[in-house]
């Protein structure tokens, strides 16, 4: 089915799957991936929470997930800020309620290896630490039976992550910044599906590496041999689409088949064995707590594993 033309639900075999009652945030979800999963558990009945920078654009796709019978909202947030991240989560938590799943798709490859606000790398800031904040402030609101969905990438394979130097710039090209963001989503999206079930959470929490969209800004960017790494392991060639790098961010918020399935690993849905980079236990808990430490927060889910 992949590489066909139909809807993500189609490609991942869950167009009959019926999420009526369930509210879902989709982060980056404007254009691209974000967009076309968001239209995709839209049509599946979901309610749907539409987020980004651009307000014309979020607009644009409530109009769109309105004409297919979905109750949609856009909540904008520009995430190299936090008090704006926070704000996305408050809002959901006070106009929403119940959260039935967080798809965590924001993020992108910047050519520009700036610093936020916190003295903290762009490309890192927002691609982990913002949807590891909104994750924290977003727990209390996850539902039992609530899914957590991380895009990732394959990148990650050639990838390393100094947790000593997380807010470094110095050494950092555009690729590695990107590839080490998505090294931290893997790590992120463990360490928190552990979390959850040390304490005691029905919540589950799962990555993804979506595939490579021919003529993304990401696949201008691949250096050898990041493609062929990628035909090694089976996760692209290059003819992947926005719908089918969708399918599996869609497969994970909704199919049967991964129900109660934590901590793993996917692309075109199925699961995959990431880099052991990725499966580094003690990386995930130190990731954890640094990344608490540069946002100034409370570390969350600490009592789950206290001793």
């Amino acid at each position: 089915m992949f590489g066909s033309e139909a809807d993500p639900e189609t490609k991942a075999g869950i167009e009959d799957v019926d999420l009526s009652g369930r509210t879902a945030l989709v982060t980056g979800s404007t254009s691209g991936l974000g967009r076309e999963a968001a239209l995709s558990l839209g049509r599946l009945g979901a309610d749907i929470v539409v987020h980004g920078r651009d307000r014309d654009a979020g607009q644009r796709v409530v109009d769109d997930l309105e004409a297919v019978g979905a109750d949609a909202r856009f909540v904008a947030a520009d995430f190299e800020r936090p008090e704006e991240v926070s704000a996305l989560a408050e809002t959901v938590r006070e106009e929403v309620g119940e959260l039935a799943v967080l798809c965590n798709n924001a993020g992108g490859l910047f050519q520009d290896n700036s610093e936020t606000d916190l003295g903290v790398e762009r490309t890192f800031h927002i691609n982990h630490l913002s949807p590891y904040q909104l994750t924290a402030e977003l727990l209390p609101a996850l539902s039992p039976g609530a899914r957590v969905i991380t895009t990732a990438s394959v990148g990650h394979r050639i990838a390393t992550l100094n947790l000593d130097r997380l807010a470094a710039l110095t050494g950092l090209s555009p690729w590695a910044a990107y590839c080490r963001s998505k090294l931290a989503n893997i790590l992120f999206a463990n360490e928190l599906a552990r979390r959850l079930v040390a304490a005691g959470r029905n919540v589950t929490s799962n990555s993804l590496h979506p595939g490579i969209v021919p003529g993304s800004e990401f696949s201008r960017a691949l250096p050898a041999p990041a493609p062929q790494i990628g035909e090694l392991v089976g996760e692209f060639p290059t003819t992947d689409s926005v719908e089918d790098g969708a399918a599996t961010i869609v497969y994970l918020a909704a199919s049967e088949a991964v129900e109660g399935v934590t901590g793993k690993y996917f692309a075109r849905c199925r699961e995959r064995r990431p880099a052991p980079d990725a499966v580094d236990a003690e990386a995930q808990r130190k990731l954890w707590t640094r990344s608490a430490e540069l946002l100034g927060i409370e570390e969350p889910l600490a009592d789950a594993v206290e001793g």
